[in-house]
Parts: C-alpha cells; structure tokens; sequence
C-alpha cells in the first residue's frame, strides 16, 4: 500500500482531484446544451477534448499552484493532512515540474478546440496563478478570493462549453450572471470550512476578515439571487420559457432553506449536498431547453 501510494501516477491522481473536476465540467456542459439545444453536443470530438482541458489539465495545473504556495495553511488544516506535499511523500520541485508540465499541455491540447477557447484556458491559468502566487494572492484579498472562483466556474465555464458550438460573442449575460451568483454562493461557506486554518498562518480570505456569520448572511442572499433572476428570465420570456415560472416559485422555497440549513455550518459532507441542490435547478433549466 505504501508503494502504491507512494507512485507519482497516484500523486498526480491526488493533485489533480478528480472530484473538483465536475465543478468546471457541469457549467460547461450546461453552455453547450443551451448552445445546441440538445442533449449531446454537435461536435463530440472538440467536445471531448474540451472535457480533457477542463478537468484533469486545468484543475492539475490550478491545484498544483494552489498547493505550493497554501503549504503552510494545509499543514494547520486537518482536511489536509493526508496531501501527499503535507506528508512530504511528493517533493516540491517535482510538483512545480507537473505544474509547468500540465499548464502547457492545457493551452496546447486546448488549441485543439480552437484558438478562442484556448485564450480561455489561458486566462483561467492565470487567474489561477494570480489566486495563489504572491505577491498578488487574490485569495488572501478578501473579495477577491471569492470574485475569481465565482469568475471561472460560473461565467468561464459555461461559456466555454458555448463556445464549442457558438460565437463567444453570442453567449448570453443573463446566463452569465446566474452563473456567477450561483458559483459564488457555492464557494463561500467553503472560506468557513478552512476558517481556522487560514487564520493561525495570517491567510486573510473572505471568511477571515469578515467572519463566517457574514459570510453565511451573504451566500443565502446570493443564493436566493441566483435563484430570483432566472424567474425574472421566465417571467419576460428571456432565456427560459414563461412555462417553468411556476414551478420555480414553488421549488426556491425549498432551495432557499435547505442553503441555510446546510451552510450554517459548513462541512465538506453538507456542501455536497448543497451541490446536489444545485442540480435541482440545473436539471430544470436543461430539460426546458432540451424538452
């Protein structure tokens, strides 16, 4: 069991977390469906490349930076403990090699894709870069930690999957901004969760500076945000059809306090549900578009 985990294919699998891969997969899939109205996109094969970029190559390379540079705060935090760099069974210079290694790989499979999407693999890598490296760190920027991730999950994301189909240019805001509202109520009980961690190593995130009661009032107002536009869409015909009003006003009640609920005190175990919550409207929107 030792050498097994001990294998830098293992390391790697451990780096990259498979788990948060759906994270960038689901948004974009979403863009594709709204794209194409339909269940499978028109181009498979740009699309399964684009599966590849979006989950293995860029969360690899994002997490990889992540990791070196949130080495000190991950040695304080319990949910850390068994990360191969925390127990030192992977070394820091080879980590900075698969970094450089798998952010190269994204841009180039991406270019496969087309060389728009590629741009967007690019910026999500810098984001990412400017996330965790100092001096920018934007994760230690209150605010900011939580505007990046809410950026590339709910607005990069989907968009890429638009874009295997469609112009970018095309790709509609109200879309958008459901998305970002969304991302970001997702992301931040998840600055709660690591809350005493990042305080004993000075990592200012949004839950840090502003507390975790703050930030739970903020993500049911996000989240009851996320879930008011798409009604304002339906309501005007604009992005959903005028049909799915009705069952979005009887469902938000729900959604609304089962958030609450779950993210009062957040762990990993609750956001999953949370998660799962989320597909609840994320069905909805696809079977009106798809029908």
């Amino acid at each position: 069991m030792t050498t097994l985990t001990a294998s830098p294919v293992v390391q790697l699998v451990a780096v990259s977390r498979p788990w948060f891969w759906p994270v960038s997969w689901v948004p974009a899939y979403l863009g594709t469906v709204l794209a194409g109205h339909a269940w499978l996109p028109a181009d498979p094969g740009r699309a399964a490349v684009a599966l590849l970029v979006l989950g293995p190559l860029v969360w690899g390379a994002v997490l990889a930076q992540n990791d070196l540079n949130d080495l000190p705060s991950d040695r304080e935090n319990p949910r850390k403990a068994n990360a191969p760099l925390v127990t030192g069974a992977l070394p820091a210079a080879r980590l900075r090699v698969w970094y450089r290694g798998m952010a190269l790989a994204a841009a180039g499979v991406a270019l496969l894709v087309g060389p728009l999407f590629m741009l967007g693999v690019g910026g999500v890598l810098l984001l990412g870069w400017a996330y965790s490296v100092p001096p920018l760190r934007l994760k230690t920027r209150p605010g900011w930690d939580v505007a990046v991730n809410a950026l590339v999950v709910g607005l990069v994301s989907p968009a890429a999957g638009w874009s295997i189909t469609r112009a970018p240019w095309d790709f509609p805001w109200w879309f958008g901004l459901i998305g970002v509202l969304f991302a970001a109520a997702l992301y931040l009980p998840t600055t709660v969760t690591d809350l005493t961690a990042d305080s004993r190593v000075g990592d200012t995130t949004f839950a840090v500076r502003f507390g975790a009661r703050f930030a739970y009032r903020l993500g049911i107002l996000l989240w009851t945000a996320a879930l008011v536009c798409p009604m304002l869409c339906a309501a005007d015909g604009e992005l959903l059809p005028r049909s799915t009003l009705i069952p979005q006003l009887m469902t938000a009640p729900f959604l609304i306090a089962g958030y609450a609920v779950l993210t009062r005190e957040p762990t990993i175990p609750k956001l999953a549900v949370v998660s799962m919550l989320f597909g609840i409207p994320t069905v909805g929107f696809m079977l009106s578009h798809v029908g």
